[in-house]
């Protein structure tokens, strides 16, 4: 027996909006008017305010064949909060703009929902409006996130120094490598409509591209321990790309090391399996919406008793001199080959 299907045009925008929304939850005291309006009002006590907007595009950013509305809904906020702890700021607020064809019933955007109210339980943020509209074709989604930091606390990517301890947290080309076994079995599937996935104990890999974590636990650690990071940015684009935004902006070069990159050893058998090299997943793959920073030296005192920050290398005097040393002891420059949006 199939699923009931609603037609959106049965509800209208604002009877969808309402619909849609009907369950939305307040969690912020700053929020003073959420969605229902011509806009919303937010206070946030004479902090400052950290706003970030990012799109998600069916066909360029996801793929439904094999991506859960659910956990589409979860990761389209998650990847937005990230961009707000990357500025060393906590979440607060999203508005989410969706624009959806007639291929979409009333239930698919339920699920969507689904997963955007757990990822706004998740990381404590309200969702206080957006806009809903038609598309010709596809599943099209835009996040606003607000967030609110100290006075003076927030983080960019210019502020790096000489000498300062390059960090990242968690483990890095689990992200791609997810993609990659996705792919593969969607391409299977296509050829063999027959043939069952294989994805048995890879559920680390394919976790990290379909729900993946912003870093909200390290920055408030980070809180904890007093560590103010002199830059910082998540790895959307791979750790190389990262690397060159924080040195470019900051006017400094940099030194890593291979044998210093976390991996997780499910994406060490992935890429091996896939005939990859692991330190390209880490380092051109993406999607990790891990947290790359630097801090001064005496910040290591605190950062080496912490399973989720590794050390990477360190900052030079060197503007644009980015270089990488592999576990032989070979120093090779670091090359940007991260995702680039617009490239043919």
């Amino acid at each position: 027996m199939s699923a009931p299907r609603t037609d959106i045009s049965t509800l209208g925008e604002f009877g969808l909006i309402q619909h849609l929304t009907r369950n939305n939850e307040i969690r912020q005291a700053s929020t003073l008017l959420t969605v229902g309006d011509d806009g919303a009002v937010i206070d946030h006590l004479g902090k400052q305010t950290v706003i970030s907007s990012d799109m998600l595009i069916e066909g360029i950013h996801f793929d439904l064949s094999y991506t859960p509305l659910k956990h589409l809904g979860y990761k389209s906020v998650a990847v937005n909060v990230s961009d707000i702890c990357a500025m060393n700021a906590t979440p607060t607020h999203i508005l989410l703009n969706i624009a959806v064809s007639n291929r979409f019933s009333v239930e698919a955007l339920e699920e969507f929902y689904e997963g955007v109210y757990f990822a706004c339980e998740k990381y404590n943020v309200d969702l206080i409006g957006g806009d809903t509209t038609s598309s010709p074709k596809g599943f099209n989604i835009s996040v606003t996130a607000i967030g609110e930091v100290l006075e003076g606390r927030y983080v960019t990517r210019k502020g790096a120094r000489p000498n300062d301890l390059i960090c990242v947290t968690g483990d890095l080309g689990a992200a791609f490598m997810g993609l990659t076994l996705l792919e593969r079995e969607k391409k299977i599937f296509l050829e063999h409509p027959d043939v069952q996935p294989d994805l048995d104990n890879r559920t680390h890999c394919i976790g990290k591209i379909l729900k993946p974590e912003a870093r909200l636990d390290i920055i408030e650690w980070l809180e904890e321990k007093g560590i103010a990071p002199t830059s910082m940015i998540d790895i959307s684009d791979g750790l190389s790309s990262e690397l060159f935004h924080i040195c470019t902006q900051s006017e400094v070069g940099c030194e890593i090391f291979e044998d210093k990159i976390p991996f997780h050893e499910e994406m060490r058998e992935v890429a091996f399996q896939f005939e990859i090299d692991p330190t390209a997943c880490a380092l051109s793959g993406g999607e990790d919406y891990e947290l790359l920073f630097t801090v001064p030296q005496e910040a290591y005192e605190h950062i080496k008793f912490s399973e989720q920050i590794s050390v990477v290398g360190y900052i030079t005097d060197q503007p644009g001199q980015l270089h990488i040393t592999t576990r032989k002891g070979n120093k090779h420059p670091l090359e940007a080959q991260g995702w680039q949006a617009f490239k043919k």
